[in-house]
């Protein structure tokens, strides 16, 4: 049945289906569930992890340099841990007024498109600043984060290995000025971790492609999609605008109800709740956040949700998003720029979706002022 999802611009029919077969079920040939606990529970579970048990990994052919995503402990930890410093509470609040300038400064038109005109240019630019990835180079790089995003679906084309050779020597390029010139910045704090023999220089590229891709093209699909929720439900348009302080209720219901990332999938390390041994499960995020089990009325668009317990947009356990509170700021600053800028926001064009299955969002959304 999941075969069935793509080029759907509404999946959760097929979610449905699937969850008429109970919380765990067999599509296929691979283990699936659309249940929030059991799922949460598989996430956050130390029989499973991400590779197989002989440690090779499900994944990219090779292509793109291994992060810390596609490793368990104790890889996971270290390379996690070197990471984690760029993304605390107190480093992301430092950059929320320059997100409010940014995303102030690209609201300046009539009539655009919201996606390449407003929610890909906003985190690219954050992305990028974190980094350290000059102005001169954010183009190129936010090209290659849509086009490894969309290898989650497509695997690996000619034209994404062409853009991986490009941007690998570009962050080639800059780590060579970092070791060099270093900065405040997250190259520089990877390259005085590779010095220090924390990482090897092939796991710094791994984590910065990671970083890259993870800060920029899930973020996007946040705002769109969030976007989209409002204007198709005005009365909850309506409240936010009247409740400005509503921006991260706003996040949240639009994690839960169109989260960027639909899937995920682990491996049992041991026969584990009728899961056998090196095989996989997929974890169906999307549908797992509307479970009729934990959320009322879970295909109602409600900005006035109490997320208890919280959706897994963001993934759950170990591998709980690292960038989850700048995207939580970025989207914030994006809803509550557009209410108080263009109250009268509305859709101008048809909409146009990714052809994905795994990363779901939109490609093009034609907007207007009024």
């Amino acid at each position: 049945m999941l075969e069935q999802l793509r080029g759907h611009e509404d999946p959760h029919p097929i979610y449905e289906r699937l969850r008429a077969h109970g919380p765990l079920t067999r599509d296929n040939g691979m283990w699936v569930t659309t249940s929030h606990p059991l799922a949460n529970k598989i996430l956050r579970d130390r029989r499973f992890g991400v590779r197989y048990t002989d440690g090779s990994y499900p994944g990219n052919a090779g292509l793109l340099p291994e992060s810390f995503l596609e490793t368990d402990p104790p890889d996971h930890t270290r390379l996690r841990r070197i990471a984690t410093p760029a993304f605390s509470p107190k480093k992301i609040d430092e950059y929320r007024t320059r997100v409010e300038k940014v995303a102030d400064s690209l609201l300046d038109k009539d009539e655009f498109d919201l996606i390449a005109d407003f929610a890909a240019p906003l985190p690219i630019s954050v992305i990028s600043d974190l980094l350290g990835i000059p102005d001169a180079d954010t183009a190129e790089f936010a090209d290659y984060g849509a086009l490894v995003a969309a290898s989650f679906d497509t695997g690996v084309t000619a034209e994404m290995a062409n853009a991986n050779d490009k941007v690998l020597a570009l962050f080639d390029r800059l780590i060579d000025q970092r070791r060099r010139t270093p900065g405040d910045d997250v190259i520089s704090s990877l390259v005085a971790a590779e010095a220090e023999q924390r990482l090897t220089a092939q796991e710094m590229l791994g984590t910065l492609v990671l970083l890259l891709v993870a800060g920029f093209e899930t973020t996007v699909n946040l705002i769109g999609n969030g976007t989209r929720a409002l204007l198709d439900h005005p009365s909850q348009w309506k409240l936010f605008q009247a409740n400005p302080e509503l921006a991260p209720a706003v996040v949240e219901e639009t994690l839960r109800w169109a989260p960027p990332v639909q899937m995920t999938s682990r491996i049992a390390h041991e026969d584990a709740d009728g899961i056998g041994r090196d095989e996989m499960v997929m974890l169906m995020i999307a549908a797992a956040n509307r479970d009729p089990g934990v959320y009322p009325e879970p295909h109602k668009f409600d900005v006035m949700r109490v997320h208890k317990p919280e959706h897994l947009a963001f993934s759950s356990g170990i591998h709980y998003c690292l960038g989850a509170t700048l995207a939580r700021m970025e989207g914030a600053v994006a809803f509550r720029a557009l209410a108080r800028r263009m109250p009268e926001l509305r859709q101008a064009g048809d909409v146009v979706y990714r052809d994905a299955v795994v990363i779901r969002g939109m490609r093009s959304f034609p907007v207007s002022r009024s």
